[in-house]
């Protein structure tokens, strides 16, 4: 059975920073495309940035590129997102998701309010 748990989510000020960790389980996490979504308050659901399979090609959002990183660490079955310079309207839950199948967890909440 997949299963994804993000972590790392808080309350930080304009410009701070959070690193949001997502666990995997039950696949082999190398070999999936891998992504990072959020979803604001009354908002619909944004796809953030994405990982490839492999070769660890990255892709971001206009709106986070340059402040945010995504990263993978296949031992630690973990996929990470490095967001540096946090602004108000970075405020939603988080969520990692598996690409072509659609499957993601149940999010880490990020505030940014000062």
């Amino acid at each position: 059975e997949v299963q994804l748990v993000e972590s790392g989510g808080g309350l930080v000020q304009p410009g701070g920073s959070l690193k949001l960790s997502c666990l995997t389980s039950g696949f082999y996490l190398e070999s999936w495309r891998m992504s990072w979504l959020r979803q604001a308050p009354g908002k619909e659901l944004e796809w953030v940035s994405s990982i490839s399979a492999y070769a660890q090609v990255t892709y971001y959002a206009d709106a986070v590129k340059g402040r945010f990183t995504i990263s993978r660490d296949t031992d630690k079955r973990t996929i990470y997102l490095q967001l540096n310079d946090l602004k108000t309207e970075d405020t939603a839950i988080y969520y990692c998701a598996q690409n072509t199948t659609g499957i993601r967890g149940r999010g880490t909440q990020v505030t940014v309010s000062s």
